[in-house]
């Protein structure tokens, strides 16, 4: 082996030195007058570069060039240098090209009527600093490193990807998102085929990475084609609103004729319908008051989701459990409303708890505050009591009032009878005030609709962590055989975890079967990050020493999506998991694509407009003023007056 690299380098030298030789006779041949005055010239020589002359080598200038550097391109293949990252083959031909020009270029100079050692002087010098250039950008050639990666891709995207779904898969409960994805640098089309979005779908997302524009609304649009019936949670009210009331009013043939379109909102009250949160038919047991107690004090006081258990949480919980459970028995709960509990509680203690212990039902709740009562412990019984009354008087306000205490629409959306959509507006500015029943609103819901035998249904919840509904992982974990489509939609881990407790937050994210993620950081991108299974990658590395630069490549498992690259995604590029059927398995369930606009939602302003223009406004359900708001929140007081006096005098 040493022997044949030894034999390539001779002959390589050989062929050098031959064309610096054949180039020094030609400069000697066409630049003799000058070598004459210079008196470097002799008998031998000259005879010698005469017989060389005959055979037609010095015919013209530009034969004898050729010839050299053909001698100098044999002398350059095969050479071996040093690899060098810094050598590119743009510099080498750049060295190239000058050379090639100056080289032959300079025989211009043979044809000027100049002195003769001037001109030789211009001839040689730039002929031979062609020469070199040629020399040296062809001996640069060979340190190139064969890296491209390392050039035009210092991410590595070019040699990332793995394979992804291009068919779409239609079910009938099926929602399918379009995609392009890339893989070796190549883009291809693909298909995020939630096929069974009973499992839950859980959308993570910083704000503006494309979660509504992307996901929700064509999961909207999706469900109402099939028929679905809808809850779906409008924290930006009325944006999504108007959408499904837009694509309810096109699809109505795909309902029963029963089916009818309600929307809750605190914003415009004429546009809003009323619903009683607590209403009489949904409070089966004293469970049912304790969950309702337990949603609205935890939503209001987000510190106590880490403490609950404790005596200074549960005294609350319990308190407010007995008004509620008091109202619901009062004459089969005519004045059981959420605005009637708040007014109830502010009766001073000694009328409250004695109409309290009329309902035998309550008395193992109310016991201890009517002890601490009798034993004088107002310091204590006032900690435990103005721990639900002041959330509570935060809710006292007219318009809230005037939505809790109507009976427009209930809770059951599935009811085969009267499918519904349903529509719950929340307000950004008004958030923490409105948090405690919107939560209620979603709370109740799941526990209404998680039967069987129901109407097929689906709940989206955009901004989920800005209420506390934990009743919803019930619903992902039980409500598949019953038809439900849980949807919901947060920025990320943390926010999520403002609401719930950190198991809580958890809870949300190991159950769900579908995961779609856009752009999020921090410890929600660890967590996205290893729920992707590994994949078989290659990798170079690459060693350079003194003497020579080796390029070595090995394959082995790495992680298929990075937390760093989570954290840089575009807006409207989105990865994930999808779970499957029995029956209907899905081979390439993990996705990395960009989401594309389906031509429907598109092109079609009547199925789902692009940027709001086509939408339906939503309609005045009843026209109000504000003395009628004023006068049901007047009524409200005087109902608990008059139900006061009437247990008294009983």
């Amino acid at each position: 082996m040493n022997e044949d690299i030894s034999s390539l380098r001779k002959l390589q030298d050989m062929s050098r030195a031959a064309g610096i030789v054949l180039l020094l006779l030609h400069f000697y041949y066409y630049c003799y007058k000058a070598f004459e005055q210079w008196q470097l010239t002799a008998d031998i020589p000259a005879r010698i570069l005469r017989h060389i002359a005959d055979t037609g080598l010095f015919r013209h200038p530009g034969t004898s060039k050729t010839f050299a550097i053909l001698l100098l391109t044999l002398s350059l293949m095969g050479a071996r240098g040093r690899k060098d990252l810094a050598t590119t083959y743009r510099s080498c031909l750049g060295l190239i090209l000058a050379g090639v020009l100056l080289y032959f270029g300079s025989s211009i100079l043979l044809s000027l009527p100049a002195g003769t050692i001037p001109l030789a002087i211009g001839y040689i010098s730039l002929c031979s600093i062609g020469f070199v250039l040629i020399l040296t950008g062809g001996a640069r050639i060979s340190r190139i490193l064969h890296a491209p990666f390392l050039k035009e891709d210092p991410f590595g995207r070019l040699h990332t990807g793995f394979p992804q779904e291009e068919q779409q898969s239609l079910t009938d409960f099926s929602i399918n998102l379009p995609a392009r994805y890339t893989r070796r640098g190549k883009t291809k089309v693909s298909w995020i085929n939630l096929i069974n979005p009973r499992r839950g779908i859980l959308i993570l997302g910083s704000p503006g990475c494309g979660k509504s524009w992307f996901i929700i609304e064509p999961a909207i649009r999706q469900l109402i084609e099939k028929g679905f019936a809808l809850f779906i949670y409008d924290f930006k009210y009325d944006t999504l609103t108007r959408l499904a009331y837009t694509l309810f009013m096109t699809h109505k043939d795909q309902y029963p004729k029963t089916a009818a379109f309600y929307s809750i909102n605190f914003t415009d009250l004429s546009r809003s319908n009323r619903c009683n949160l607590i209403h009489p038919s949904t409070l089966d047991w004293m469970s049912d008051a304790l969950g309702v107690s337990r949603t609205i004090l935890l939503s209001m006081n987000k510190t106590w989701v880490h403490h609950q258990g404790d005596f200074f949480v549960e005294s609350p919980i319990n308190f407010l459990a007995a008004l509620i459970w008091f109202l619901r028995k009062y004459k089969d709960g005519i004045y059981c409303t959420l605005p009637h509990v708040i007014e109830l509680a502010q009766l001073p203690y000694e009328t409250l708890f004695s109409i309290l212990e009329k309902e035998p039902e309550i008395r193992t709740l109310v016991g201890p505050f009517v002890q601490a009562f009798t034993n004088k412990s107002m310091e204590l019984l006032d900690s435990q009591v103005s721990s639900a009354k002041i959330p509570l008087g935060r809710l006292a306000s007219p318009d809230l009032y005037y939505i809790l205490t109507g009976n427009d629409c209930t809770l059951d959306i599935n009811d085969p009878a009267v499918p519904k959509i349903l529509c719950l507006g929340g307000d950004p500015p008004r958030q923490e005030a409105l948090a405690p029943v919107l939560s209620l609103y979603i709370d109740r819901l799941n526990k209404r609709i998680n039967q069987k035998d129901k109407y097929k249904c689906a709940l989206i919840c955009d901004e989920f962590a800005t209420v506390r509904a934990y009743s919803m992982t019930t619903t992902i974990a039980t409500a598949r055989s019953n038809n439900i489509v849980p949807i919901l939609a947060v920025q990320d881990l943390s926010q999520l975890r403002t609401q719930y407790s950190r198991d809580e937050a958890d809870g949300f994210l190991n159950i769900t079967g579908n995961l779609l993620c856009g752009q999020v950081g921090g410890e929600t991108a660890r967590w996205i990050s290893d729920r992707f299974p590994k994949i078989w990658q290659d990798n170079t590395a690459i060693s350079t020493n003194s003497s020579d630069t080796s390029i070595s490549q090995s394959r082995q498992w790495e992680t298929t999506i990075s937390p760093a690259t989570i954290a840089n995604l575009s807006s409207g590029e989105f990865l994930g998991v999808v779970a499957d059927d029995p029956g209907r398995e899905i081979e390439l369930k993990a996705f990395h694509c960009r989401l594309s606009k389906d031509p429907k939602d598109l092109q079609n302003p009547k199925a789902c407009p692009a940027s709001g223009s086509g939408l339906l406004p939503m309609p005045v359900i009843r026209n109000i003023d504000n003395d009628i708001i004023q006068q049901n929140f007047m009524q409200v007081r005087n109902d608990i007056l008059n139900l006061l006096e009437a247990v008294l005098e009983n």
